[in-house]
Order: C-alpha cells, then sequence, then structure tokens
C-alpha cells in the first residue's frame, strides 16, 4: 500500500508531535480533536517548534513552510478518518473510550486504513476487539517528546497481519524513527519498566526522599538521562497511574499504583502539563 495520509486522533502533547514529524517526512497529515482550541493550540505548538528546528539549521524555512502546509486540522471525525491510510489514536488512557473510538473508526475508515494505537500500556488485541478489523490494528507507541526521541515501540495484536506489520514498519521508517517490537502484554517493553521504576520513586518520596535526590543519584551512578521523579513530571502522573492500574489488573498487586501517586492525580499535580508536579514549571 503507498501510504500518503496520515490521520492523528487527538491533539495533545502526543499527537501534535505524530503529526509534525509526519508532515516534516512529507505525509498528508490531517489532526482531529473534539475541542477546536485543542487544535489551535496544536498548531502554535508546532509552527513553534518547527521555527526551532529552522533557527538551529535543522530544517530549511521552504520545508518548514511545506511541513505546516501539509497538516489540516478538524474536529469532524468522519472527515479526519476518509482519507487516511495510517491512523494513529492518541486520546486518553482508558480502555472503554479507546473501544468506542476504534469502533468508530471502523466506520469511518476506508477498509485497508491501518488502525494505529499509541496506548502505552492497554494490551492491542483488547483495543482491536472493538473492531472486525484485527488484521489492521497495531500498536504504534510514540515517546515523549516525539520530535526528539528516536525509539518507537510496535506491538503487534494476535490478529496483527504481516502486511499492517510491514507497513508500520515502514513508515516508521521514514518519519527517522527506529521500531522495538515489543510482546502484547500489558505495558508492553517501555511502560513495564518505567512505570514501576517511576512508582518506586513515589514510594521513596513518602518515605522522606528529597525528589532531586533522587533524581540526582539515578543519572549520577546509573547513568540515566534524567531521573524518575523529572521523568514522571513529563510523561504525567496520571499515564502512569493508568499504566500501573492496567498492570496489576493484568500480573496481580506488585503493580499497585502507591497511594502517594494517586493522592498526586486527584491533587492536580499531573507534572509538566499542570505545571507542578515534584518540580513547578
Amino acid at each position: 500500500m503507498d501510504t500518503k495520509t496520515v490521520a492523528v486522533i487527538g491533539a495533545g502533547a502526543m499527537g501534535l508531535g505524530i503529526a509534525q514529524v509526519s508532515a516534516v517526512a512529507g505525509y498528508n497529515v490531517v489532526l482531529n480533536d473534539i475541542y477546536q482550541q485543542s487544535l489551535e493550540k496544536a498548531l502554535a505548538a508546532i509552527g513553534s517548534s518547527l521555527s526551532k528546528m529552522a533557527a538551529k539549521g535543522k530544517l530549511s524555512e521552504a520545508d518548514k513552510d511545506a511541513a505546516i502546509g501539509r497538516i489540516k486540522t478538524t474536529t469532524d471525525l468522519a472527515e479526519a478518518c476518509k482519507d487516511a491510510d495510517i491512523l494513529v489514536e492518541c486520546v486518553f488512557e482508558d480502555l472503554k473510550l479507546k473501544k468506542e473510538m476504534f469502533a468508530k473508526f471502523e466506520q469511518f475508515c476506508k477498509p485497508s486504513a491501518i488502525l494505529g494505537t499509541n496506548t502505552s500500556a492497554i494490551p492491542v488485541t483488547e483495543i482491536a476487539s472493538a473492531t472486525s478489523r484485527g488484521d489492521k490494528v497495531i500498536g504504534i507507541h510514540f515517546m515523549n517528546p516525539v520530535p526528539l526521541m528516536k525509539g518507537v515501540e510496535v506491538i503487534r495484536g494476535q490478529l496483527t497481519s504481516d502486511e499492517t506489520m510491514d507497513i508500520t514498519l515502514k513508515y516508521l521508517e521514514n518519519i527517522g524513527k527506529e521500531s522495538c517490537i515489543a510482546v502484547d502484554f500489558a505495558g508492553f517493553i517501555v511502560s513495564r519498566l518505567l512505570d514501576v521504576l517511576m512508582n518506586e520513586a513515589v514510594k521513596m518520596v513518602q518515605e522522606g526522599n528529597d525528589p532531586k535526590e533522587i533524581d540526582k543519584a539515578m543519572k549520577l551512578c546509573c547513568g540515566h538521562p534524567m531521573g524518575p521523579c523529572t521523568l514522571l513530571d513529563l510523561v504525567g502522573a496520571e499515564i502512569a497511574m493508568h499504566g500501573m492500574e492496567t498492570m496489576e489488573r493484568d500480573f496481580g498487586d506488585r503493580y499497585k499504583p502507591h497511594p502517594l501517586l494517586k493522592k498526586r492525580v486527584l491533587a492536580g499535580l499531573l507534572g509538566q502539563k499542570t505545571g507542578k508536579g515534584f518540580y513547578e514549571y
């Protein structure tokens, strides 16, 4: 299949990043969100990001303008889906919502369209069960921030076809990413390891450790590029909590989110997206 158009459903941090890298690589992009304001903010963020790249000589002004010109936005889901060769869903990390969305994708997308999910922890086969196109459904888990992070987890569901896998891998190669193939169990590779690390860091804060010292120790003693408290603020506390809940459901109490993590989510201390987590932004 000749992939020309990428639909991105959800214009948050992940969605706008996927739209940006796809447009820079030459794909026509349709970015969808239920809120017009979110789409306007996303376009502004993409424009700012590309301008910084152009200022650093990583992108010419002409290529920057061309990339922006390839991105169309719409609040109409059917309009966003109708021409998509590859769709990447980036809605809230909730199984019920994702299944509702995939049922709509089946209705609105052409039969040949690949239906990708950017879920960080929910098994792809569960999401695919909402459609009769399990062969077209695949996990495409980008990392945040999308333009900077090289790796993407690719998760094959029980029914994902070889063709879907091959087209997805080629798309990721074309946008400059390297694929990491993960097995379809809750959390896959990245979230299964990182969410546990971040959850343990929350537990250590509860025990009296300073977040700055935890981060410093992991950077200086273990060579991590950033500490787990900083990482949790970047990812979002609610994303980590939902990931842990999904893994707890499948693997048992050893993946139970710490009570302090839940309290921080209830208090709105999500990290960068709310301006305050373990640190202020």
